[in-house]
């Protein structure tokens, strides 16, 4: 006799998920990032706005020096020779160093003397009439970007405050925890029911705060990944192991050969005028070569030494390619194009570029000061929740100390290695980090003694 009665095999029970406690875990950090790291984020991000408007600030306070004012019609451009003649007899001080001739009908010549006792990195730059060799100004010009005094102050100032190479750990700082700070923000507002890409205007309070700062911040989350991925790149830390992984896999940008031509930056010193009458000639050989303008003419360290010739333009699409040029002969003794160089070596060249807002011209400057503004009101947003926040106003914390227990040992060493792994590589990040799990160790056993 047979029972009707069927067994039932044993469910096992489901396992938790274990996001609920990494979720509290990126709470965590965003919350200790977004309260002690945020100082640094909201300084870059407003000396990052000024610098966005630089350049147009640039044009406005220096119109004079950087314009001929009315065109006279019909006159034609004086040959460099007598430009470089002009400059020379304004500022004999200097020696020429590089040539910036005239681009557009309504610029001015740029000549660049190499004057004793400016900072490192710094020229004298002399404006002269390209139509009539007037001197019409000289003012100290930073950089291979030519920043006058007006835009290289912004520069430092969002570089380093102004306070030389110790100033430069606070931009590194910021730059090494931004990526951390957006991705975790963006992480949290998605992973949360009924979250929107626009705010929600029919709540109020924390909430309203809230809804503005998670939507906001989603917005922009691929440019601040941008601006921190392209700034640590020339940081003082993590832009040397950035360096080291190019140079170990080749993808650092190739420059002349030494023997075509010179890159010393200071230079010019025993051309002698003869090289200044073959400047004419330089500037045809190297249009013969295929560039175009804005040109630099970069003079030799030694006499008979080949002029370099570079491509400045850094809008889209970039003109980069660089020629040595023989100044006797005019004949081309090397070249580098642009297109030759490695994939990596050229998105470094552009994301630099987009981060200064050169890239695209006006557009990517507008683009930059929205982005900066939009990250001002993100953190002013973040440390208003706080506020409305505070334990005095009877809400409880979002997150529970000693979380990270409740994550299955799978995933949290992974993780574990991974932060690691970060840390090393953008030291900054990890020192700090460091730093907020040692502190959150310390408030938590004082918490629990009192």
């Amino acid at each position: 006799m047979t029972s009707d009665v069927q067994i039932q095999p044993a469910v096992e029970p489901s396992r938790p998920s274990p996001w609920p406690a990494l979720r509290a875990l990126v709470l965590r950090l965003h919350f200790y990032a977004g309260i002690l790291v945020a100082p640094f984020l909201l300084v870059a991000a407003t000396s990052g706005l000024l610098y966005a408007a630089s350049f147009q600030i640039e044009k406005a306070v220096y119109s004079h020096e950087l314009t001929v004012g009315a065109v006279p019609p019909g006159q034609e451009r004086l040959p460099l020779a007598r430009q470089l003649a002009a400059a020379r007899a304004a500022h004999p001080q200097g020696t020429i160093g590089a040539l910036r001739p005239a681009a557009e009908p309504e610029e001015t010549t740029r000549v660049l003397l190499d004057v004793p006792g400016l900072p490192e990195s710094t020229r004298l730059a002399v404006f002269v009439d390209p139509y009539t060799g007037e001197v019409r100004g000289a003012l100290e010009s930073y950089g291979s970007s030519g920043a006058l005094p007006v835009r290289a102050w912004i520069s430092t100032l969002h570089r380093h405050l102004q306070l030389g190479e110790p100033g430069r750990l606070y931009s590194e700082l910021a730059a090494s925890w931004l990526w951390v700070v957006a991705l975790g923000g963006a992480v949290l507002w998605l992973s949360h029911r009924r979250r929107t890409f626009r705010p929600d205007r029919r709540v109020h309070g924390l909430r309203r705060t809230l809804s503005w700062h998670g939507s906001v911040g989603l917005w922009i989350t691929i440019g601040l990944l941008f601006l921190s991925a392209t700034g640590l790149t020339w940081s003082a830390y993590a832009g040397a192991n950035v360096d080291k992984i190019q140079t170990a896999l080749g993808w650092t940008t190739p420059a002349l050969p030494a023997s075509a031509g010179d890159h010393s930056g200071h230079a010019g010193h025993s051309a002698g005028t003869s090289a200044e009458a073959d400047a004419d000639r330089i500037v045809q050989a190297a249009h013969g070569a295929g560039l175009s303008g804005p040109l630099e003419i970069v003079w030799p360290a030694e006499s008979g030494a080949a002029f370099t010739v570079k491509e400045m333009d850094r809008e889209w699409p970039q003109r980069n390619d660089q020629v040595a040029i023989d100044a006797a002969s005019g004949r081309v003794a090397g070249e580098l194009r642009f297109d030759d160089f490695p994939l990596v070596a050229k998105l470094i060249r552009w994301g630099i570029d987009g981060h200064m807002g050169v890239l695209f011209g006006l557009a990517n400057q507008l683009l930059l000061m929205a982005l900066a503004l939009s990250a001002i009101f993100m953190i002013v947003w973040g440390y208003r929740m706080w506020w409305q926040r505070r334990p005095t106003r009877g809400f409880a914390a979002p997150y529970a100390r000693g979380g990270w227990r409740d994550v299955p040992l799978a995933v949290l060493l992974p993780a574990a290695a991974v932060v690691i792994a970060v840390g090393v590589f953008i030291p900054l990040l990890g020192l700090s980090l460091l730093a907020f799990l040692l502190a959150d160790v310390v408030l938590g056993r004082v918490k629990a003694a009192g």
